[in-house]
């Protein structure tokens, strides 16, 4: 009789899991003047922290709505973890490891597929309405056959990134957080001969513009919206 194989999240879970696909949420503690600096200004940096704060709430409630995955929490910097703990504490979690974003990610890709998982998908906090049914597209698609999975994001960049086995030149080879990191990725991909998918594109939140973009979006949001108002109330009343 065969056994299903099973794997651990370290740091946080150290309980062995069903061997579904690990959806991975990168985060960072909410610090002001450490996150969301592209909305300073006009916001404040402690605006900008308060609101990521918000981001990080729903961005756990969608992770935990998502069928047929294993949230993990890959957080920063190191000594976050009572934060992440207190934040979510029925979700695994562990510190993100890399000097970059580009090692942090290959970091945790190889390692949750080195443990066993049958595919690991990765998404940011900077998309706080992305909605479930398209984490679901990009779970299909790594079933359906593909080795890679991205979700483009409107600024040339990926909202989500799906892997079936390790692929860390995805990462290390492509520059972060320019324009043309998505079609660096699919460059590199072809090099690699990975079968690879593209889901639906969704927007981040950068600019003043994306603030007042979601405030119009239909998601719940139920941290972020009380917030965003009371932010962009501020902004008016400076105004």
């Amino acid at each position: 009789m065969h056994r299903r194989r099973r794997f651990h999240l370290n740091r946080g879970d150290r309980r062995a899991v069903s061997a579904l696909p690990v959806l991975v949420m990168m985060a960072r503690r909410p610090e002001a003047g450490r996150v969301k600096t592209r909305l300073c200004p006009p916001l404040t940096p402690a605006q900008a922290a308060t609101l990521y704060a918000a981001f990080l709430r729903d961005l756990v409630d969608l992770v935990r709505v998502v069928p047929g995955v294993q949230p993990l929490i890959a957080y920063a910097p190191a000594e976050a973890g009572d934060y992440f703990a207190a934040l979510a504490p029925a979700i695994a979690r562990r510190p993100q490891t890399g000097a970059d974003l580009g090692e942090r990610l290959a970091a945790v890709t190889d390692a949750v597929l080195g443990e066993g998982a049958p595919a690991v998908l990765v998404i940011g906090s900077d998309s706080p309405s992305l909605p479930p049914a398209q984490i679901t597209q990009a779970v299909a698609a790594l079933a359906g056959g593909a080795d890679l999975v991205l979700g483009p994001a409107e600024d040339g960049g990926y909202y989500l990134v799906g892997l079936r086995r390790p692929a860390p030149a995805l990462f290390t080879e492509v520059p972060m957080s320019t324009p043309t990191v998505l079609r660096d990725t699919l460059a590199v991909a072809e090099r690699l001969g990975l079968r690879t998918a593209l889901i639906d594109p969704w927007y981040d939140i950068d600019t003043i513009a994306d603030l007042h973009r979601l405030r119009a979006d239909p998601a719940p949001l139920r941290h972020t919206r009380p917030v965003l108002a009371a932010v962009l109330a501020s902004l008016a009343e400076e105004r």
